[in-house]
Parts: C-alpha cells; structure tokens; sequence
C-alpha cells in the first residue's frame, strides 16, 4: 500500500497491511525543532538548518528525505498564516537562545526582553504591545493575554472575527501546491483547515491582531458558555459560515488532492476533566461542528480530524455525534484515558491519530527499552482491525532523547515486519 491508501483504509476501519504513521501531517504530529535536528543527524541525511512551522510552538517541518527514513505516511497542506501573522512562503535563518539556527519567516523580528529572552509583536509590528514572550532558556513562545475590559453592554461577536477571514487566491494556490506534492509522493494529504476552531487556543488571545477585541482571555472564554450563551451562539453560527465557505473554496482547487482536514484543534478538556459539560457541548458546540462536518461528508471524500488533548473521553460520544472521524493526539496519561478501554468502547466508531507513545514520562525520560515495550503494546491495542494512525501523543518536546525517538520508530518498524 501507499501511504495514502494505508491512512484511507485505517480511518475506513479496515485493516491496512501495517500501521500508518504520521509525523508532521500536522502541527500538532511534528517535533521540536532540535529533535528534527538530531534526527537528521541520525539518519545521516543533509545538514541544513530545519524549518519551524510555526514560531508559537517553536515544532518544526518533517521534510520528505527523513519522512521516508522514519517510514511516514502523511504530508501537509496548510494556509500562509501562523499564529502571530507572519506569512511562511518566505524565510531567513534565526539562531534560537540554544543556539540552534533554523528558518523562521522572513517576517519575524523578534526584539529583546532585555533578561535573555524575546518578545514578539503582531504581524511585526513593534508600535504596538506584544503578543508573545519567549522567556530566557525556553524553546517556546507563550501568548501574552491583553484582555480589555469587557463591557457585556457592548459585547459584540464580531469582535471575536476579525482574524477570520475567507482564504484568498494566493492561500488557496499555495495550500494546492502542497497537496499536489503530498499527492504525488503517494502520502495521505492533511489539509489544516482553518476556521472551525470554535475557542481554539491560538484564536482566543488574538496574537496576530493589534488590537484584540471581544474576549481574549482563556478564563471568561470557557465561562461564557454559560455567561453570553447568546453570544457565543452568534459567533460560532458565523464562524461556521466562514469555516464552510473556505472549505468549499479549498475543496474546488484540491478536491482529491487532500485525504484528511484538521478542522479543529480547540480543546475542552485538561488532564485531570472536562473544561465544559457534555451538556454544554451539546447545546453551544455539537450544532455548528455538525452543520461543518456534514458539509465536508456530502461535498467531499475527506475524513474529519478533531484534536483535543487531556481528559477528553466523556465528550468522545458526542465527538463522534458531531461527525469526526478521528481524535488527536489520543493524550493517554490524562484521567481516564487507558488505551485498551478507549479502543474497546469507541474503536468502532472514531480512529485514534496518536497515542502511540507518552510524550510526558516515557518519552522523554524513559529507556529506550521502555519506549519500545509501550510503542508495541500500544500498536497492539490501537492497531486491530485499523483505526489507528501511529503518533506520539502531541508534539515531541525539546530535550528528549534522540536515541528514544529513534526506540519509537523502530519499535513501530518492529510491529509492521519492517525492521
């Protein structure tokens, strides 16, 4: 099989001839960019500084040569924009505070915290407050909240849409040009739609705005549900228009090209519980996912992408309801969480795009031999009769272990009869 037909049959529910593996399908599914670095190393593939996907996360872009080494079935397809506005077409190189040079977008002019550190500013513009800080000897940015004073008086949902917007020509021929090599290459295309987060952690703080309106604090965004119920309804009734509208734009240049869209990477659930009820999500989430996902299964051949980190799996039912056809990135250490229970109760009706390895404790601090135990316990468990992509659970972090990322994919080789 392709990569595309290994990742079609699995979230079809068939048994594929070996489990499908994404890394950097998404950006949620890729690296730090250190661990990338060392990969490449490994494998003894071209030095060259790596590319970051998006500076937020600081995760970097898997290029097709170490794809093929590490056995990867999918490829990406995204939009120009990244958290903080800079386009990513074009980039020049930066050397992170670990003194790693990787290429950044060309845009990004990050200007120091005057403690060792960086601030950086919306669309690079340094006339107004920051939008994020990269604290001295961290590998990440953190979105700087700047949350106005809301006067519930003069609320007004469509402060909360200014960064959503309709996807333009050069978006659409750049997101085409991706799928086409992804295509062409034989990988599973995964298109990351945007439009459909619906409270998505980036969206909420408004990084690449200037002046963020409406609510921009995490806190007041997960109690207006039950504060502004009318407000959060209007709004998410016009983000789905826009989020339709983009994935019919999208549909009409790419079609076929594209075989999964990450449509939403919102998350409702920390370790321990649920950030909203069920009920909640019934009555201000699962409409508008639905109206969105029914859309995409009467127009289109795709399969539907939803990710959520932590306790997620009392939602998982109405997850399923709403029209996904896969959850990522399956956070397994989380309450409630234990992998065979999960694939016993919903394996029939969702696909697990993760989970393959912890990310928390095994990982990174694990042996390599305690990596490779859970690796194949876990393909084992997620692996019957498909139904499982191979991903850790979200991005690889910095300083793990290169030998245990290379424990992990070896281990997955083992399973599949490759190695």
């Amino acid at each position: 099989m392709t990569g595309r037909e290994r990742v079609r049959t699995t979230l079809n529910h068939k048994q594929p001839d070996k489990v499908a593996i994404d890394f950097g399908g998404t950006c949620d599914s890729t690296m730090h960019v250190s661990c990338i670095e060392g990969l490449r190393e490994y494998y003894g593939l071209e030095k060259h500084p790596v590319t970051v996907w998006d500076v937020f996360i600081m995760a970097g872009v898997i290029e097709p040569d170490l794809a093929e080494a590490m056995g990867v079935d999918t490829a990406p397809s995204c939009p120009l924009g990244t958290v903080f506005g800079f386009p990513r077409d074009k980039v020049k190189e930066w050397k992170t505070l670990q003194g790693q040079t990787v290429l950044v977008p060309a845009d990004f002019n990050p200007v120091s915290d005057g403690h060792g550190g960086y601030y950086v500013h919306p669309m690079g513009d340094t006339s107004v407050p920051a939008s994020g800080h990269m604290p001295a000897k961290s590998f990440y940015f953190d979105a700087i909240l700047r949350q106005e004073p809301i006067d519930e008086e003069k609320l007004d949902p469509r402060d909360n849409l200014e960064e959503w917007t309709l996807l333009d020509d050069k978006n659409l021929q750049y997101i085409k040009k991706k799928a086409e090599e992804g295509h062409a290459a034989g990988k599973a295309v995964v298109y990351a739609a945007p439009g459909m987060g619906l409270g998505d952690a980036a969206d909420i703080p408004g990084c690449s705005l200037r002046h963020p309106k409406g609510i921009r604090s995490y806190t007041e965004w997960y109690m207006s549900p039950l504060l502004r119920p009318d407000f959060v309804k209007e709004l998410f009734d016009r983000q789905t228009e826009i989020a339709i509208e983009n994935l019919r734009r999208v549909n009409e240049v790419c079609g076929d090209k594209i075989d999964v869209v990450f449509t939403c990477a919102a998350d409702l659930s920390h370790q321990h519980s649920l950030f909203i009820s069920p009920e909640v999500f019934r009555e201000c989430y699962l409409p508008y996912y639905q109206r969105a996902n029914n859309w995409i299964h009467e127009h289109t051949d795709w399969k539907i992408l939803k990710h959520n980190c932590g306790a997620v799996r009392p939602l998982i039912p109405l997850l399923i309801e709403s029209g996904f056809d896969a959850l990522n990135p399956v956070q397994t250490s989380a309450d409630h969480m234990d992998p065979q229970e999960l694939k016993d109760e919903f394996g029939k009706d969702i696909s697990f795009w993760g989970g393959g390895v912890d990310t928390q404790r095994v990982l990174p601090f694990g042996t390599p031999e305690e990596v490779r135990r859970q690796v194949l316990r876990r393909c084992e468990i997620f692996g019957k009769d498909g139904g499982f992509v191979f991903n850790s659970v979200h991005i690889i972090q910095a300083n793990t272990p290169i030998e245990n990322i290379v424990a992990m994919i070896d281990a997955v080789k083992e399973f599949n009869g490759d190695k």
